[in-house]
């Protein structure tokens, strides 16, 4: 089944996943836990998981986490932002993290779903819950101990600590040499984080965000700090903001541009259209809070402040490529 398969959402699909649960069904020579591991959960709860053989992994940070610990041939699927690495796009499809349906996963015949915190809609994760498939909430918190927090807990699951120790190590690393950089940053740049444009409003990111994380660690400021989550503003707070720049993400047909921005009527009496100062990068690079976003702080760093390409050439993320696989 390829990346644009569509997942059976029938009873049928619902009955026999759940009928293979029951009978233990699972991949030849699966890893099976004669004791179990016990992981504590973003829901605060216990959860014992005896075979890790076949997992559904939803949101893109845990797969990545996968693949990047050597788990990616146990994942019998995942969801529409487990677009890294490429092998994932290759996985059957259960749908956006945030609109899952119940018979979409467990037609899958998981034997363990790791679910990134925020997942839903709730009625889906309770019928999950209720199916008795171990059901682990990752913890969603974006800072730099989130992202090893995260990887911590995913390789748990797994009896990997081992791997995940690897891993842990190696983006902390990453971090620290992104901390360094950022240290050169004298006169940090406002940046306004833009979703989208709905009708002429923007809809922008505030305190509590991904992207507000991202523009810190990247050595710059958030220019709305007045509000947590997105929230569409209206055309003087654009102006009342004074942004420098203006961050957005790629998403497809719906990616904002550069001259929709330098047009807009609020955005054209500030500084973002004086110096032409527009940048997207992809979704989950920059907002996925995964092993890579080190790197991705050190991309968005550069393209803020340009006089920082030398020192940055010598910051290589070793998460990119280390083998914590074993």
């Amino acid at each position: 089944m390829n990346r644009s398969s569509r997942i059976s959402s029938g009873w049928l699909s619902a009955v026999f996943g759940l009928t293979a649960i029951a009978f233990g069904t699972t991949l030849p020579n699966a890893p099976l836990l004669a004791e179990g591991i016990v992981v504590h959960d973003a829901r605060g709860q216990d959860v014992t998981i005896t075979d890790p053989s076949r997992i559904v992994a939803i949101g893109g940070a845990v797969t990545e986490i996968l693949y990047a610990l050597g788990f990616g041939d146990r994942i019998a699927g995942v969801d529409s932002t487990s677009l890294y690495p490429a092998e994932a796009r290759k996985k059957p499809d259960v749908g956006y993290m945030r609109q899952l349906s119940s018979e979409g996963v467990l037609g899958l015949n998981p034997s363990v779903v790791l679910a990134m915190q925020g997942s839903g809609p709730k009625e889906t994760m309770d019928v999950l819950e209720a199916a008795k498939v171990p059901l682990v909430l990752v913890p969603e918190t974006y800072s730099e101990q989130g992202i090893l927090d995260k990887i911590a807990l995913v390789g748990h699951a797994l009896g990997a600590d081992a791997r995940a120790a690897c891993l842990t190590a190696t983006v902390a690393g990453d971090l620290a040499q992104l901390k360094n950089l950022r240290a050169k940053v004298t006169k940090p740049i406002r940046v306004m984080f833009v979703m989208s444009l709905l009708n002429g409003r923007a809809m922008v990111a505030g305190r509590h965000t991904a992207a507000n994380e991202i523009i810190k660690l990247a050595g710059a400021v958030n220019a709305v700090d007045d509000y947590d989550g997105y929230k569409p503003i209206n055309d003087e707070a654009i102006v009342a903001a004074k942004p420098d720049v203006v961050l957005s993400i790629e998403r497809g047909k719906d990616s904002l541009d550069a001259e929709t921005i330098y047009k807009h009527p609020a955005f054209a009496l500030t500084p973002v259209a004086a110096n032409k100062s527009f940048i997207s990068m992809e979704g989950l690079y920059l907002l996925g809070f995964g092993p890579r976003t080190a790197a991705a702080a050190r991309d968005l760093s550069v393209k803020l402040y340009p006089a920082l390409a030398p020192q940055a050439e010598k910051f290589v993320p070793a998460a990119l490529t280390a083998d914590c696989r074993k």
